[in-house]
């Protein structure tokens, strides 16, 4: 089993939110709306989920680097995103090492739409459930920021077998709990979240689903 990692923790604390607000805000209608994974959910109404998630330079370029630190990563490295959104993290990572293979699904149109066009070609329409297009071990790292709580545990088990497979090093991020109100916080604001797993649960998961990367937590404090 893998380490438990900070990369992402301190973006998500940058930004503030109002739970219950969202709470009481036609909740059932945005999540059905948010569960699109298109333009309403990344670049609608903030109800929908980002409220517009724009290309920052240098937002991701922290995260990036830690990465490339973390798991010596260099020109000749390659890595895999799953669930890679715009892929912006994915282009951090380039513009630091422009040689470096990267490859990356999702399953919305319109995040990948709106990625830099200098890594389009890298990105393709694919289920974190479903298995990868990919080798045994065809990457050096893969990773996953904000995805797997999407899927229900039947899926769960197949995304994390595959993310195992194809990679040396694998690297995951979700959203969890350790707390009650934390996991009120958590039910409150997720629009998109099928599993709802406390930290302690999650790491039982990833032992009994065979997954031996690091992994990180996002909590709603």
């Amino acid at each position: 089993m893998g380490k438990l990692v900070n990369f992402v923790t301190s973006l998500h604390q940058a930004t503030s939110r109002d739970y219950l607000a969202r709470m009481i805000d036609e909740k059932v209608h945005c999540m059905q709306k948010a569960k699109e994974y298109e333009k309403d959910y990344w670049d609608g109404d903030r109800r929908y989920g980002y409220g517009g998630y724009k290309y920052l330079p240098g937002r991701w370029k922290p995260v990036a680097e830690s990465l490339i630190e973390e798991y010596e990563l260099d020109n000749d490295s390659s890595i895999l995103d799953v669930g890679c959104g715009k892929a912006f993290l994915l282009h951090e990572i380039k513009l630091i090492l422009p040689e470096i293979k990267i490859s990356g699904f999702d399953i919305s149109n319109h995040g990948l739409e709106c990625s830099k066009d200098e890594i389009k070609k890298d990105l393709f329409i694919h289920k974190a459930q479903e298995l990868f297009p990919f080798k045994d071990k065809e990457f050096d790292l893969v990773i996953s920021l904000g995805c797997l709580h999407n899927l229900r545990l039947f899926e769960l088990e197949v995304a994390l077998k595959e993310i195992q497979r194809v990679g040396k090093n694998g690297y995951v991020m979700l959203e969890s709990y350790r707390n009650e109100l934390e996991q009120f916080n958590l039910q409150c604001w997720a629009l998109t979240c099928e599993s709802f797993f406390d930290k302690e649960e999650w790491i039982w998961l990833y032992k009994h689903f065979g997954y031996e990367g690091d992994y990180e937590f996002i909590y709603f404090e």
